[in-house]
């Protein structure tokens, strides 16, 4: 079945591709629309969130970083969890804040959340921009494993266009979902290793950790970025199985329920 759905979505989304770059633009757009400092708020953002951390949890806490200056090593996660969260935010309510244009005009509805991914990764790049300048300034080299760090991109954006297009579909038929989704994203930032390695937890409980995808996501952008640093691959395996499924479910309920989306919108 996630075969034949995969495939019309597949011809569909290739059909609308240009309206998906058009949304994907018009959400840039309406973002930083007279906003004074712009993109700037793509680094703005972890970045006053990496002091406060650093502050309470790097110095007052003494919370190791596996030998990463502790600046460095918040940075680097929060750079991927500000698009995820963000982007959750925004996709979950994208079909509530188009409704008029859903019960107008006849398109692939998926790409509401999925424009809303795709406009978000704008602030990623910029953040991991800055992110290099700051492995400069620490004097990090990344090696070779920096080629995989578009890759770990990649599974993010699936991880996120997955869990938007649930969250946008459940949206729909349950208004409760707009005022779950911030609770969610502030339960799921404590237990992602953004603030803590999850070396911090004995061995048995990190594969358990490791059931919240992003936590495969940000070790494995931590590996790239620092040379040295390898891959947990029963982590990251297991974040990327999640994923697949998450993925896989949110695509498959949209679905389903997208053709009744302009009657209760």
């Amino acid at each position: 079945m996630f075969v034949t759905v995969r495939a019309n979505w597949s011809k569909e989304l290739w059909k609308y591709r240009e309206l998906l770059y058009f949304l994907a633009w018009r959400d840039v757009k309406v973002r930083y629309k007279q906003a004074v400092l712009g993109g700037l708020w793509a680094v703005i953002q972890p970045l006053f969130a990496m002091i406060i951390f650093t502050l309470f949890f790097g110095k007052l806490a003494g919370i190791p970083s596996d030998g990463i200056p502790y600046p460095l090593f918040s940075f680097c996660a929060l750079v991927p969890w500000m698009y995820f969260s963000s982007t959750l935010s925004q996709a979950g309510n994208s079909l509530i804040t188009n409704r008029n244009l859903i019960t107008k005009v006849y398109f692939p509805r998926v790409l509401l959340p999925a424009a809303t991914a795709l406009g978000g990764l704008l602030d990623f790049l910029v953040g991991s921009v800055f992110l290099g300048f700051m492995m400069l300034y620490y004097g990090v080299r990344p090696g070779w494993s920096l080629l995989l760090y578009p890759l770990f991109m990649f599974v993010m954006l699936i991880l996120v266009i997955g869990v938007s297009m649930l969250l946008a579909a459940l949206n729909v038929r349950y208004r409760d979902i707009k005022y779950a989704i911030p609770f969610l994203v502030q339960f799921w930032l404590f237990v992602t290793p953004i603030i803590y390695p999850s070396t911090f937890f004995p061995r048995r409980y990190q594969n358990l950790l490791a059931m919240n995808p992003m936590c495969g996501l940000i070790e494995g952008f931590r590996a790239c970025l620092f040379p040295g640093r390898p891959i947990d691959l029963s982590v990251v395996g297991i974040s990327l199985a999640v994923t697949v499924l998450l993925f896989s479910f949110g695509a498959l309920y949209f679905r389903r329920t997208e053709r009744v989306f302009a009657d209760i919108v």
